[in-house]
């Protein structure tokens, strides 16, 4: 079969051909924009789900969907080096410029660009290219302490988009490598602009343990936010995204090697583009059947442990990796702290500043109070295939 003509997509954020199993996240996400554009309330969304599971992609579906009601749309990803007021200065002094343009806004658009240069001076932020024009407002977004400031920002955006008739949408992906002072700082923002009806919305997405985070950071978050899970697709939304974009080419499957597919994925997005990617490459001819899967299996294992997993393995100290290893070499999770402790040898409480940081770097998590868990699926089958604990 043609290599040109492959449908699949797999890649980190990669739009898959189609987008199955997700119509009501992006159904919900829709009334919420519209809502909040005519002054009504709804929540801001935080997409919680593991790795591969397709939150980028719906982010940027959410994208799309706001930009066609009216918004104005400022999307980032959250890295674990980098201060949430440098990635959103440049985004904010965008926005502002876009409605600077409308007349009707333009009074409140130099407002909310004299709050932003307030604001990036306090938290000195380098403006470089993207340097204004404007003096700074005095007692303004400029007192130095981000929950204050930060609001008055948003606050600032949310009055110039509603003198344009339009709405702001901020769209963050990997929240949970925010500090605790920032994501604090953010669900103010996002409460007050609430409690001032203004055309702004938030959408979120991260790990599982973002909605914990969100709640120790400000107790009222739970109250604040929806927060939709994405998770692995059903098997019949798995079958579609498989056999979709096959059909969509004129091409077939055959009912055995689709359900092989569904299977050996357990209906992760991002499994299900490899596997239908190398499925297609290993075809001499259509339909694709059970050999074929049987060949590509191979193909896509070697690619996902040379990139997808290796990656992320290489981003763990040798303890870190020890902790994990032995993780796998229990078996599918979750697991019990007080099992890795005795796979490893050592005292739980020892092990607690280790786990900590493995949470940290986005490796695993905690799905409940003693329990831990990889965020990646299947990453234990491959610390299984070509790692073990040594001695």
């Amino acid at each position: 079969m043609d290599p040109v003509r492959n449908p699949f997509a797999p890649g980190a954020g990669s739009k898959p051909p189609e987008l199955a199993g997700r119509d009501a996240i992006i159904d919900d996400a829709t009334i919420a924009l519209k809502r909040v554009m005519i002054g009504r309330h709804a929540r801001s969304q935080m997409l919680l789900g593991l790795r591969g599971t397709g939150k980028t992609v719906l982010l940027n579906a959410i994208e799309n969907v706001a930009e066609d009601v009216g918004y104005l749309t400022s999307i980032i990803e959250a890295p674990e080096d980098k201060a949430l007021t440098e990635l959103l200065y440049p985004r904010i002094q965008q926005v502002l410029r876009k409605l600077s343009l409308v007349e009707a806004a333009k009074a409140k658009s130099h407002d909310a660009m004299k709050a932003l240069r307030s604001f990036a001076s306090v938290f000195k932020i380098e403006m470089g290219d993207f340097s204004l024009s404007v003096d700074p407002a005095p007692g303004v977004a400029d007192s130095g302490n981000l929950e204050y400031d930060l609001s008055d920002m948003f606050v600032a955006v949310g009055i110039a988009a509603k003198a344009a008739g339009k709405g702001w949408c901020l769209l963050i992906d990997e929240v949970q490598y925010l500090k605790e002072e920032e994501l604090a700082a953010l669900i103010v923002a996002i409460h007050r602009i609430g409690q001032k009806e203004l055309p702004v919305i938030f959408f979120g997405a991260g790990l599982p343990q973002l909605a914990g985070l969100s709640g120790d950071a400000k107790s009222y978050a739970e109250r604040l936010f929806a927060y939709p899970k994405v998770g692995a697709l059903d098997s019949v939304a798995a079958t579609q995204a498989v056999q979709g974009p096959i059909d969509e080419e004129e091409e077939a499957i055959t009912p055995d090697a689709l359900r092989k597919i569904v299977e050996i994925t357990e209906g992760y997005p991002y499994f299900l583009q490899e596997w239908g990617f190398q499925a297609w490459n290993t075809a001499d001819q259509s339909p694709i059947d059970t050999g074929d899967i049987e060949v590509s299996t191979e193909a896509a294992l070697k690619r996902l442990d040379d990139g997808f997993f290796q990656v992320r393995f290489d981003r763990l100290t040798p303890k870190e990796r020890e902790y994990v290893i032995a993780m796998s070499e229990l078996g599918k999770g979750p697991y019990r702290s007080s099992e890795i402790a005795e796979q490893l040898g050592e005292a739980p409480n020892k092990l607690g500043p280790r786990r900590a940081q493995i949470i940290a770097k986005g490796m695993i998590y905690s799905p409940q109070y003693g329990d831990i868990d990889f965020t990646v699926p299947m990453f234990d089958d491959y610390l299984r295939r070509n790692w073990k604990l040594s001695g």
